[in-house]
């Protein structure tokens, strides 16, 4: 039995998590515990996640996979949130994150020298915690597997499975979720978005994001 823990937080890209949630509980012998501090309820997006287990009452995990979002800085911030996730660390075969989840691992002092990816609109950040961004869906640097912005996490969730597993096992998950992305436009990437819909995006993501890199590079300043 493999055990994954995915430790959540208010405001968490519930995307982030659900995803690989569904692509790894396919898995016969994978057990995914959610967890929060507390057991409290997370919300996010008007939803309400409830019953998750006591992050602080999980000894240790095969994998530990950190969701991005909006609450990360807030998650990044919360010293028993981080210690939580520094001492799963120690414990696990994998290391791994979705989008900015990357970005808390960075804050756990688990990138320094280490490939990562994140969010698009993230992915410069790692660099205050001394991590290598790659602009891509997974990145693998040893045991350490990041998935780039929201819906990568499908794709590292298969990734995850083939590295537990074995190929077969994925992509017979793959076939049962029938993921099969054919999207209507050509605008999932920063690169090759068109530029009027990248510059609009850009300024949205700004608002949404407000002062995170002043707070991303704050707090990697007091680790230094």
């Amino acid at each position: 039995m493999t055990t994954v823990v995915i430790p959540v937080y208010d405001e968490v890209t519930q995307l982030d998590f659900t995803a690989p949630h569904q692509f790894l509980t396919l898995v016969p012998d994978i057990t995914v515990i959610v967890a929060s501090i507390g057991g409290a309820p997370v919300k996010t997006g008007g939803l309400v996640f409830d019953q998750l287990a006591d992050l602080d009452t999980i000894e240790q995990c095969d994998v530990l996979l950190v969701p991005g979002g909006l609450g990360c800085i807030n998650a990044m911030e919360n010293p028993q949130y981080l210690s939580a996730v520094q001492r799963l660390a120690k414990t696990a075969t994998y290391i791994t994150s979705v989008c900015s989840g990357s970005i808390i691992l960075g804050a756990a002092g688990l990138l320094t020298g280490r490939r990562a990816a994140s969010h698009w609109a993230w992915l410069d950040l790692l660099r205050a915690f001394g991590a290598v961004p790659e602009k891509a869906r997974v990145v693998r640097d040893g045991n350490l597997i990041t998935g780039g912005g929201v819906t990568a996490g499908a794709d590292f969730a298969l990734t995850l499975i083939s590295e537990l597993r074995d190929e077969d096992t994925a992509q017979c998950v793959q076939l049962a979720l029938e993921y099969d992305p054919q999207p209507p436009f050509d605008a999932g990437n920063a690169d090759t978005a068109p530029t009027h819909i990248r510059y609009m995006t850009i300024d949205q993501m700004g608002k949404l994001m407000g002062d995170a890199r002043q707070r991303v590079e704050a707090f990697a300043g007091r680790g230094r």
